[in-house]
């Protein structure tokens, strides 16, 4: 049991790290600024459903993918590594992760009607970071008990990201950007940590597989 909770706190602190929910709250208070706090409600619980359900599909899909592309594990824990690592160095700059959305995206989203599903939920909330992410930790799940880990990791971390969304304009007031970059460098300090375990793993694997 200790060891299944172990994994989960890691599974929680990977997913809600990389998916950063207070990190989209400038984007989402900008992107909604004019319309109703019923809009934005919808808005939040919408992306947050349809990132939680993006998440879902590629933890338990994830692995067929690579199979049908010829991937091993090992190589996508080293390649998914260095994107998170690569997203861990932005977040230390107090930056917006490359790999999520330009700033010509951004201002194109504001004229649009419909924001949740596209650049919220993908790739805002889900991006290509954290479905590397979770494709990384089934891969490292040993049970159905860590499987289910880390289905139960992405539910949290959304619903905490629809309440976070939800009160965007109140945190947006509330907390300054200096405090906003604060946060995000320490987050970035955690999740480069976590990034650098995954690509010695897969290259301690794959170097052992080499080698048998």
């Amino acid at each position: 049991m200790s060891e299944t909770w172990s994994f989960f706190v890691a599974a929680l602190s990977t997913i809600f790290v990389i998916v950063e929910p207070l990190g989209v709250v400038p984007a989402f208070a900008s992107m909604t600024a004019g319309r109703t706090a019923a809009e934005m409600r919808r808005i939040a619980l919408r992306a947050s459903v349809v990132g939680a359900a993006v998440l879902f599909l590629f933890a338990i899909g994830g692995r067929f993918l690579l199979d049908l592309l010829g991937i091993s594990i090992d190589a996508f824990r080293m390649a998914g590594g260095l994107l998170l690592l690569l997203t861990a160095l932005d977040m230390l700059r107090a930056k917006q992760a490359a790999c999520r959305c330009s700033k010509e995206e951004l201002d194109d989203a504001k004229a649009k009607d419909d924001i949740a599903v596209v650049p919220l939920a993908i790739p805002l909330l889900s991006g290509p970071g954290a479905m590397a992410a979770v494709m990384m930790l089934m891969s490292r799940a040993t049970g159905p008990s860590q499987v289910c880990a880390v289905l139960v990791a992405v539910a949290i971390t959304f619903v905490v990201s629809f309440v976070v969304l939800r009160s965007a304009s109140a945190i947006s007031g509330a907390v300054g950007p200096s405090v906003m970059a604060a946060v995000q460098r320490v987050l970035g300090l955690v999740l480069g940590a976590m990034s650098l375990q995954f690509i010695v793993e897969g290259g301690v694997s794959l170097l052992t597989s080499i080698k048998g």
